[in-house]
């Protein structure tokens, strides 16, 4: 997957927003909590950073090219340096998994409305 791509995959999910924050982020968010982001700045070490469950936080950081996201790694946040660390059927369900993750932590109240606005 490239960068493209990868927008398409994070904009396909159900009531997704994209937005640039911080001068050089693409933020994808549901419910206005980021489940991804992609840096816009070729000088960034980083191209993609996306939330993960702590077991495949622990699994995938072992790996080379892809280490604890800045400042949010704590949070089992992970960042690639690269888009082809991982092959892209495993990269896209990563991302779904990572939008599932922040889905599941909305309030309820928040879910309601989204599951609404999709009808």
């Amino acid at each position: 997957m490239d960068i493209e791509q990868t927008r398409t995959y994070c904009l396909s999910f159900p009531s997704v927003t994209e937005d640039i924050q911080w001068e050089t982020d693409l933020l994808f968010r549901i419910g206005g909590k980021i489940f991804a982001l992609m840096a816009l700045d070729a000088a960034s070490p980083y191209v993609l950073s996306f939330k993960c469950n702590p077991e495949k936080f622990a699994e995938l950081t072992e790996l080379d090219g892809i280490a604890p996201a800045p400042y949010v790694g704590r949070y089992h946040w992970v960042a690639l340096e690269r888009f082809d660390v991982l092959p892209g059927a495993e990269l896209k369900r990563l991302l779904a998994d990572a939008y599932q993750l922040v889905l599941a932590k909305l309030p309820k109240k928040i879910r309601t409305q989204l599951q609404n606005r999709k009808r």
